[in-house]
C-alpha cells in the first residue's frame, strides 16, 4: 500500500477549455482580447493570481496592481462554475478505482483553490475518491514549494509515497518534496519530456496501475 498524489489540472482532468472562458471574461471586463486555448494551457500550474498575472502579462498589461485585482475577483468569481466542459483523461476513473481496489491511498495536491476544485472533482466524479484535498489555499505555501505535497502524504499515511502530475511546476515539486515523480505526458508540461525529471512517465492512464505496482515491487 502507497500514498499516491495527484495534480489536478492536466492530469486528471483537461480543464483549460473552461479555465479560457472565464479568463477570456475575466479579460474582457478589462476591455482586453479573449485567451486562446494554447495561451490558457500556458498559463495554468501556479494558482488563479498567477494565471491572471501571466494573462495580463500576454496582453501587455502586466505590472498594473489595480487592474490585476479587478481581473483576478472576476475570475475568483465565476471560477467555480468554470466546470461544464470538463471531463477526466481517458481511463481515469478506471486508474482511480483500480488504485483504491489495490489498497492504496489517494490525495490530491493542486494549486487550485479549494471551492473550484471541489466543484469540478464533484462533477467528474472524482470527489469520494480521494481522502485528502491539499489546494492552492491550504498552507501559506503553493508548488513548486514541497509543503503541499509532503502534507497530501502525512495526510493518506506517508512513505512509500508518489506523485503523479504533468508539469514542470509537479516536477519540480516532487523533487524538493524527494518523493518519486510519475509524469503524465499529455496533459500541459510547457517543455519537452526530456527537460523535466522524473521516475517514470506514461500516456494512458490504463496503463498507471500497472506501473505503480512495478515501482512498489
Amino acid at each position: 500500500m502507497a500514498a499516491i498524489v495527484f495534480d489536478l489540472d492536466g492530469t486528471l482532468i483537461d480543464s483549460a477549455p473552461d479555465i479560457r472562458i472565464v479568463g477570456s471574461d475575466a479579460l474582457a471586463a478589462a476591455g482586453l482580447a479573449p485567451m486562446t486555448l494554447e495561451e490558457t494551457r500556458a498559463c495554468i500550474g501556479h494558482g488563479a493570481a498567477a494565471f491572471v498575472t501571466q494573462a495580463l502579462a500576454l496582453r501587455g498589461a502586466g505590472g498594473d496592481g489595480a487592474l490585476h485585482a479587478k481581473v483576478l475577483k472576476v475570475f475568483l468569481d465565476r471560477y467555480d462554475d468554470a466546470i461544464d466542459s470538463t471531463l477526466p483523461y481517458p481511463g481515469v476513473p478506471e486508474a482511480v478505482a483500480a488504485l483504491q481496489a489495490a489498497g492504496h491511498r489517494l490525495a490530491l495536491c493542486t494549486n487550485k483553490p479549494t471551492g473550484p476544485t471541489r466543484a469540478v472533482m464533484a462533477h467528474v466524479g472524482l470527489l469520494d475518491a480521494f481522502e485528502t484535498l491539499i489546494c492552492g489555499d491550504t498552507l501559506p505555501q503553493r508548488k513548486p514549494d514541497p509543503a503541499p505535497l509532503l502534507a497530501a502524504v502525512r495526510a493518506v499515511g506517508g512513505a512509500p509515497a508518489l506523485y503523479v502530475g504533468d508539469s514542470e511546476v509537479d516536477a519540480a515539486t516532487a523533487e524538493a518534496a524527494r518523493i518519486p515523480f510519475i509524469l503524465f505526458t499529455e496533459g500541459y508540461r510547457k517543455g519537452p519530456v526530456v527537460s523535466l525529471s522524473h521516475t517514470r512517465r506514461f500516456d494512458c492512464f490504463h496503463d498507471l496501475p500497472a506501473l505503480v505496482a512495478e515501482l512498489l515491487s
